[in-house]
């Protein structure tokens, strides 16, 4: 099967691609198309997040292992298309290069079976061009882990009152 995705930079202008690529080529495949369509270097760390339908960034796919063998890591390499999209399955975000932090929102369109003498990925359509600079990232904090301010808290969240009875001399 064909997926068509469309892939849209996190930007103030509109920057996308829409792109066909074939269920079962890896997430690497497709890191490679976007690298080439976007123009971006392709020398830097990147990952596809699953999402939900809201963008709420989920699993991790990493081009690499940069875990040490510390936790269990899913690579690109070893993932297809398939794995992580399907009819039900339509949105992952992108990130490129951790410390410019280009982002992209992908989404699964369509899917269709092969054209007769097309060959896969294939960038069907261009929406402008890459800017010189990512844009700013804007993070939201989740609201259930913000706190209000309470006055009598100091700025680390522990109460100065608790160490009232302690003694600066008593720890030397």
């Amino acid at each position: 099967m064909i997926y068509r995705l469309r892939a849209i930079l996190n930007a103030t202008e509109d920057v996308f691609r829409d792109i066909e690529i074939e269920s079962d080529a890896t997430l690497e495949d497709f890191h490679n198309v976007l690298t080439q369509t976007f123009q971006l270097q392709g020398d830097e760390m990147a990952s596809f997040y699953v999402s939900d339908e809201d963008w709420n960034q989920g699993e991790e796919y990493c081009l690499f292992d940069m875990s040490e063998g510390a936790s269990p890591v899913k690579k690109m390499q070893d993932t297809q298309m398939k794995d992580v999209m399907d009819k039900s399955n339509t949105r992952m975000i992108y990130i490129y290069d951790f410390l410019n932090m280009w982002s992209f929102t992908i989404e699964l369109a369509d899917v269709a079976g092969p054209l007769d003498g097309a060959s896969y990925p294939q960038v069907i359509f261009e929406m402008g061009t890459l800017p010189d600079s990512p844009p700013d990232p804007e993070f939201e904090a989740d609201p259930r882990f913000t706190e209000d301010e309470d006055e009598n808290d100091d700025q680390y969240g522990d109460d100065e009152e608790f160490y009232e009875d302690y003694d600066d001399n008593e720890f030397y």
